[in-house]
């Protein structure tokens, strides 16, 4: 096995994955993007909605941070 074909010498490489593709996205998001979920809505006023899954929330987040500008570097 060559160090491109091998997974360890990229380890990032396929670290982030879209959330539909996440095999516990259809899970109740965490308490930690709750958390941050209803801090970010109450910044862009926006409404929070308390029954997203984790997928839908990290999307959700990503939106209102780009609104916001929060969590942006």
């Amino acid at each position: 096995m060559t160090d491109d074909a091998n997974p360890k010498s990229h380890p990032t490489g396929n670290a982030e994955k879209a959330p539909e593709d996440w095999t516990t996205g259809d899970e109740p998001m965490t308490g930690a993007q709750a958390s941050y979920l209803k801090t970010l809505s109450e910044e862009a006023g926006e409404p929070f909605d308390d029954t997203l899954t984790k997928a839908d929330a990290s999307l959700r987040i990503d939106a209102l941070q780009d609104k916001t500008g929060r969590g942006r570097t």
